[in-house]
């Protein structure tokens, strides 16, 4: 993702990078960005961020790195502030815990999910993976995202998958439903959409997929009708910073030649060669 106009500054223009190639974010930029006027609120959000950090098995100290600035005072005095090197989950974890309120939290929260999901793989090793083999790991982890929203759906009231998963489609792209998407794609009846979609296709679709399993829970939705609304508008909202990182809306990505289906029956049949 490109970049996201907010406040005249952009969550890309306010990140950095240190001699070993490594993103990060200082805490008091992305203060300004995130619409705080004053640190001490920031820092009670920062505070719960590092508790959930913890809290989830991850030492907050390698995502929230103290960097405390000298700062110049009237008449040559000088004064430390508190600051943070932050990595990007650090920042997903922050705008998790904002006000919800800001529209641009919501939009945070998207943003820096994007490299939160990689989840058992690093950055650099899926860099390295072939374009098939990304969207072999996509498609793997977009299945085990459905499968865990099917179960916090059900629980949330969903008796009609069928509409439920419909209206997270409708809100990513831009009113089609999945026969819609199939039919743009050409595809027989009954193949999987999601097995013919590349990489960047199937990632937008795992943020839609995890992000809406989260709003049903934060939230304690209870209805069919407020789940559904809520899948429509999280695949919205998505589109939407897509569109305001100027990146390719997913209805314009190209369609794969082969599904993921075929690429696996063909692996097997090379494997099967080899052992012969």
């Amino acid at each position: 993702m490109k970049e996201i106009n907010i406040n005249n500054k952009t969550f890309e223009d306010i990140k950095h990078t240190d001699e070993n190639g490594v993103e990060f974010w200082y805490a008091r930029e992305l203060q300004r960005v995130l619409d705080y006027k004053e640190w001490r609120k920031f820092y009670g959000v920062i505070k719960k961020a590092k508790i959930a950090c913890q809290n989830s098995g991850i030492s907050a100290f390698e995502h929230f790195v103290g960097a405390d600035k000298t700062i110049k005072m009237p008449k040559g005095a000088e004064k430390t502030i508190l600051d943070y090197k932050l990595t990007r989950y650090a920042c997903y974890l922050i705008a998790q815990n904002g006000d919800s309120r800001k529209k641009v939290i919501a939009l945070a929260q998207t943003y820096f999910a994007v490299q939160t999901r990689k989840q058992e793989i690093t950055e650099k090793e899926y860099s390295m993976l072939t374009e098939d083999e990304k969207r072999f790991y996509q498609r793997d982890l977009t299945r085990k995202g459905n499968y865990s929203l099917n179960q916090t759906a059900k629980k949330a009231g969903v008796k009609n998958f069928d509409k439920f998963h419909n209206a997270g489609y409708k809100g990513l792209y831009n009113g089609e439903t999945a026969d819609d998407i199939a039919k743009r794609k050409k595809l027989r009846y009954r193949e999987d959409i999601l097995d013919n979609m590349g990489s960047e296709e199937l990632a937008a679709n795992l943020f839609r997929i995890t992000q809406t399993e989260s709003k049903l829970k934060k939230d304690n939705i209870q209805t069919e009708k407020d789940a559904d609304m809520a899948h429509y508008n999280i695949g919205k909202n998505i589109r939407e910073v897509i569109k305001k990182n100027g990146g390719t809306m997913p209805e314009d990505l190209p369609t794969p030649k082969k599904s993921l289906k075929q690429l696996a029956k063909e692996n097997n049949k090379s494997l099967e060669a080899l052992n012969k």
